[in-house]
C-alpha cells in the first residue's frame, strides 16, 4: 500500500510538473508582452504629443561630426496644426505649415514653394503602418533609465532590430509632455546620427506671434509643386520591399526637363526609404550618375540603371538593404498609355 501511495504521489508530482511547465510559457509570454505594450504605448503618446502639444525650441541634427540647427514653433488652434520651422545654418530657409499644406520660403529668390507637408519630421516619429514594428524590432525600457535633455527629464527607449537589415534607435521621451526630445539612429552600438532639442518651451510659454515668417512675402512669386498620386505597378514597376516595409507614398513629380520622376516611399513604421525612378538617355545625359552605393553623411544612396530608366534608392538604412531593394526591382513593359 505504501508503494502504491508513493507511485501515486510520484505520478501526481509529474502531472503537477507538466502543468507548471505548460503554464510557464504563457506566463513568460505575458511578462515579455507587457514591456512591449508599455514601450509602444509611450511611443504612440510621443507621436500624438508631436501633433497635439504647443511647443517651441531649437534642435540640432548631428551626423559624422557635422551639426545643423533649426528653430521650430508648433501650435494647435481652432484651425488645426500650425508650425514654423526655421533653418539656422547655411542659406536662410523657412517652412510654414498649416495642417497638410507647407510653404517653403526662399528669400534670395523671393520665392514661395507650395507643397504637401511631411508628417515624419522631428519630433514626429512614425510613418506608415506601425503594426509591424514589434515584428522587426525589440522594444524595451527600464523605469530607472532616465536622463536630461534640454534641461528636461526624459525616459530612454531602446529599439533594437531583430535582423541586420535595418538600424536600431534610441529615443528619449519627455516625462512631462510625452514629447520626443531626442532620437538616435544606432548601428552596432555606434550612433549614426542624432537629433535633439537644445532649448524647449511648452504650453502657455508658446505664443502665436512666433509663427509669423521673417519676411513679408506678399509680393513674392508663389509656385505650386504639382504632384499626382500614381500606382507604380500599373506603369510596369515591381519593387521588392524588405520584410515589414510597405508603400506609404507613390507620387509623380515634375522635373525641369519636363519629364516626371516617380517617387515611392517605403517604411516599416520607423525606417524610411525613398525610391526615385526617372527616364535615362545615355546620349543626352547632362549629369553624372554613378552606379552602386554612395554615402552622404548618415544617408546611404544606391543608383542603378534598369532598361531606359535610372533608379535611385535613398535611406538611413544599411547599404546592403538599399542595394537589395534597387537590384531586385524589375521593369515590365506595360501596355501602351500606362507609362
Amino acid at each position: 500500500m505504501r508503494r502504491v501511495t508513493r507511485q501515486m504521489s510520484a505520478w501526481h508530482m509529474a502531472w503537477l510538473l507538466v502543468g507548471v511547465l505548460a503554464v510557464l510559457p504563457s506566463v513568460q509570454a505575458q511578462q515579455n508582452e507587457k514591456p512591449y505594450k508599455a514601450v509602444f504605448e509611450l511611443l504612440q503618446q510621443a507621436q500624438q504629443a508631436a501633433r497635439n502639444t504647443d511647443y517651441a525650441g531649437v534642435f540640432t541634427y548631428t551626423e559624422r561630426g557635422t551639426m545643423r540647427s533649426s528653430r521650430i514653433v508648433h501650435l494647435v488652434d481652432g484651425t488645426g496644426e500650425r508650425e514654423r520651422l526655421e533653418v539656422l545654418d547655411g542659406s536662410p530657409r523657412e517652412f510654414i505649415r498649416h495642417n497638410e499644406t507647407q510653404l517653403c520660403l526662399i528669400p534670395e529668390k523671393n520665392l514661395v514653394l507650395v507643397d504637401k507637408a511631411r508628417t515624419d519630421r522631428f519630433p514626429s516619429l512614425f510613418l506608415g503602418n506601425t503594426d509591424v514594428i514589434v515584428d522587426h524590432y525589440e522594444l524595451f525600457f527600464n523605469d530607472t533609465d532616465t536622463t536630461r535633455v534640454a534641461g528636461r527629464e526624459c525616459q530612454m527607449i531602446h529599439v533594437e532590430p531583430r535582423a541586420d537589415d535595418r538600424y536600431g534607435y534610441k529615443f528619449c521621451v519627455d516625462t512631462e509632455t510625452k514629447l520626443l526630445i531626442k532620437a538616435q539612429t544606432v548601428s552596432n552600438q555606434d550612433v549614426i546620427d542624432e537629433i535633439a532639442f537644445t532649448m524647449l518651451q511648452t504650453g502657455e510659454n508658446v505664443v502665436s506671434e512666433e509663427l509669423d515668417p521673417s519676411w513679408d512675402t506678399s509680393d513674392w512669386k508663389k509656385v505650386q509643386i504639382s504632384t499626382r498620386d500614381i500606382d507604380v505597378t500599373e506603369s510596369g514597376w515591381r519593387i521588392q520591399s524588405p520584410p515589414g516595409f510597405s508603400f506609404t507614398k507613390q507620387l509623380a513629380r515634375p522635373m525641369k526637363s519636363g519629364d516626371a520622376v516617380k517617387h515611392v516611399v517605403l517604411s516599416d513604421g520607423l525606417a524610411t526609404v525613398s525610391v526615385f525612378i526617372e527616364a535615362f538617355d545615355a546620349a543626352n545625359q547632362t549629369r553624372t550618375l554613378q552606379k552602386g552605393v554612395m554615402r552622404n553623411g548618415a544617408i546611404n544612396v544606391y543608383g542603378t540603371r534598369i532598361d531606359d530608366y535610372w533608379l535611385t534608392a535613398v535611406g538611413i538604412i544599411p547599404a546592403s538593404t538599399l542595394q537589395g531593394i534597387a537590384e531586385q526591382t524589375q521593369y515590365v513593359e506595360p501596355p501602351a498609355g500606362q507609362q
